[in-house]
């Protein structure tokens, strides 16, 4: 179970009495998050989900607070930090910065379909118009500079026949990096996996871990979903998925040329991302009773990058 800070009852109980919600009556940790520790918790005025910061600066949190309040402010299914009586949104417990949000509906898809995709490239064009006109800045620690020094000392972990796909992958970031970062701008889920997406049968019923959101070019959020949501087992795209989440998001948020250009290599600049992120997380946690996604899933899916067919649809 990926909870890496247990929580005793009474500490909890003491934790929630302030944001008057009732009696605590049961909570369990959730066994899917790989980063931070995270809670259901049932109260008398309903259910919640209790999560304990695990990675990366507190000083960020601020910024997720104020995100999730501008989305929420937008209409878009996501959580929001509750505040206690007097105010309080982040609050520290078990020596942990702590927030406590509603537990959204629905649950969530492991073989999604066309219109599980239409929802979700919707979703996420929504997600950008509402923040590209006044974009919160936060920089990601797991961005292009992040690739760029961390990819060579990663690269030394993997097999010899693996090497040359990563090293010219980076190679590809380190001369487009200027081009990529100069596309239109948003705030970015950046991690919008299966996982973080719930529905309620067709119907996305809300949009779930926004600890990886920052600030950045609106195609590597897209690229990030189209990889999880539309690859095979085997890392090909599925030409059908792709066409349909590519093709709802552009109807709410047309692209540029420059996207349309960049797109191939947006894509594989996304897989580099989570190979290597994942090569880290198998390297930290081996041997622990924590989730370990499989980096050799995103090598996979690099290797398939090589060649793009999908085109981002452009309107005429």
């Amino acid at each position: 179970m990926s909870v890496f800070t247990p929580l005793e009852r009474g500490e909890l109980s003491v934790f929630l009495a302030p944001y008057n919600l009732g009696r605590l009556l049961d909570f369990q940790g959730i066994a899917a998050g790989s980063e931070n520790s995270n809670f259901f918790v049932s109260l008398e005025q309903g259910e919640f989900v209790l999560t304990l910061i695990e990675r990366g600066p507190s000083a960020d949190l601020p910024f997720f607070i104020e995100l999730l309040d501008v989305l929420h402010g937008a209409h878009l299914p996501v959580p929001y930090a509750l505040r206690t009586g007097d105010g309080q949104a982040l609050r520290e417990l078990a020596g942990k910065p702590a927030l406590l949000q509603p537990r959204l509906p629905g649950k969530h898809v492991s073989e999604p379909n066309a219109q599980h995709c239409r929802e979700v490239g919707a979703l996420l064009a929504r997600l950008h118009l509402a923040t590209r006109e006044r974009v919160l800045e936060r920089k990601s620690d797991r961005g292009l500079d992040w690739m760029l020094s961390e990819g060579p000392t990663l690269a030394l972990q993997l097999p010899a026949s693996e090497l040359p796909l990563l090293r010219d992958a980076l190679a590809e970031i380190a001369t487009l990096k200027s081009r990529l970062l100069a596309l239109p701008r948003a705030n970015l889920h950046a991690d919008l996996f299966r996982d973080n997406v719930l529905f309620d049968g067709n119907h996305l019923a809300g949009v779930i871990d926004f600890y990886n959101a920052c600030a950045g070019p609106m195609l590597y959020d897209l690229a990030i979903a189209l990889n999880d949501w539309c690859s095979n087992l085997d890392g090909t795209l599925d030409d059908d998925l792709a066409r349909a989440l590519l093709g709802a998001y552009a109807s709410l948020r047309p692209f540029t040329p420059a996207e349309a250009e960049l797109w191939p290599a947006m894509l594989r600049t996304a897989c580099v991302r989570f190979w290597l992120s994942r090569l880290i997380a198998a390297d930290s946690f081996a041997g622990q009773a924590v989730l370990i996604h499989d980096p050799s899933e995103f090598q996979r899916r690099l290797e398939n990058r090589q060649q793009v067919e999908i085109t981002l649809p452009l309107a005429l």
